[in-house]
């Protein structure tokens, strides 16, 4: 699949999915945000993939959403705007439902919907020149596409208040500190590094990273009684796969396991 707005690439299990309108420093419009619902579908339906990758072409990961529609569309904005924010919200839905580990490989400005796309996935890689604007409040609007939701849970409500509402550009090593990013590399490391990270996670075992994504996402709102629970039903599961068998059998002979073969 590939569009002139959005290019999906699948290659050694890995998908990357990359936002293509460097001219817009990749600002997300109604058009890009049903290209990447499209997108998420395709990597979905496919079995041979076992890592996704969201990235960006040219200076910029995601520089927010393109607001010359909204401004255009002056009294009628409700509607541009319910025009975007279905299937930008589809997209965040579909990157948290996929089974996949999902690694949003970052630089440049990060903003508003990109802040939101890039914290819906399971991993952030961030170049040292990234840097994360909320940007939300500048137009008097509040954030979307799950920004409160990831925010909250990343930096905690007083925090997240605070970033979100006075609206400061975060640096990317100072996004690491707080725990909106995994880890900060150099900008001409940060393909290979994303590289390395998809290749790992790619070796891994699929069925396992799916359920622990589940487990993981829903921690935070689970009872300690139905997490338990989730985790027992889970694990049984895993016991009946090859995967959990290969990695037994390597575990007593001693050598690394060799997963999905």
């Amino acid at each position: 699949m590939s569009e002139d707005i959005l290019d999906l690439a699948i290659a050694q299990h890995v998908a990357h999915i990359t936002f293509n309108r460097p001219a817009k420093l990749n600002a997300i419009d109604r058009v890009l945000a049903e290209r990447l619902v499209e997108a998420l579908a395709v990597v979905a339906a496919d079995a041979s993939v076992k890592v996704a990758v969201l990235k960006g072409a040219g200076r910029a990961f995601m520089a927010g959403g393109d607001l010359k529609g909204f401004h255009d569309a002056g009294k009628k904005a409700p509607e541009a705007v319910r025009a975007l924010i279905e299937p930008f919200h589809a997209a965040a839905r579909a990157i948290r439902a996929l089974p996949v580990p999902v690694v949003a490989s970052v630089h440049g400005p990060v903003a508003g919907g990109g802040v939101a796309l890039a914290l819906a996935c399971d991993f952030v890689i961030a170049a040292d020149d990234a840097v994360f604007t909320p940007a939300y409040l500048k137009i008097g609007a509040n954030p979307d596409g799950g920004t409160t939701w990831s925010v909250v849970r990343l930096l905690g409500e007083r925090r997240a208040l605070e970033w979100l509402m006075l609206g400061d550009p975060m640096p990317a090593q100072q996004a690491a500190v707080a725990g909106l990013v995994n880890r900060v590399v150099m900008r001409a490391d940060l393909a290979a590094e994303t590289a390395a990270l998809a290749a790992r996670l790619a070796a891994g075992p699929a069925a396992a990273q799916a359920s622990l994504k589940r487990l993981v996402w829903r921690a935070t709102h689970s009872a300690l009684d139905d997490q338990l629970d989730a985790e027992a039903a889970g694990f049984l599961a895993l016991s009946a796969t090859a995967d959990f068998r290969e990695g037994l059998a390597a575990f007593f002979e001693r050598r690394e396991p060799r997963f999905g073969r």
